[in-house]
């Protein structure tokens, strides 16, 4: 399991704004620039500007220059972390499952 760490809590506050959330749904897909991505919103370039440091200090996106623009991206490794703390989880639930199951059976014979 993964022990406790500042970059799971970060992580996850990251992914609780729905707005975060939408936009790493829409760089997963593709590289986009601060201005696509601000286009999309009823927002400050400002605001998205702060959503996009929450991300990259959560690790969840990657940012380059190419020129003038600043561009974004889904990172490579962005749910691991939060992958395997989920896992943990999903196979305790599982094995508590299996084993109730096993028990109804049993007392059904």
């Amino acid at each position: 399991m993964v022990e406790y760490t500042s970059s799971l809590d970060s992580m996850f506050g990251a992914l609780a704004d729905p707005t975060r959330r939408d936009i790493l749904s829409r760089v997963a897909g593709r590289e986009l620039s601060i201005g696509e991505i601000a286009s999309e919103y009823d927002l400050t370039f400002a605001a998205i500007s702060k959503h996009l440091k929450v991300l990259e200090k959560a690790k969840l996106i990657l940012k380059r220059r190419k020129g003038k623009q600043h561009l974004v991206t889904l990172a490579p490794t962005a749910f691991a972390d939060v992958n395997e703390y989920l896992e943990f989880y999903a196979n305790l639930w599982q094995s508590r499952f299996d084993a109730l199951e096993l028990y109804l059976k049993e007392s059904e014979e």
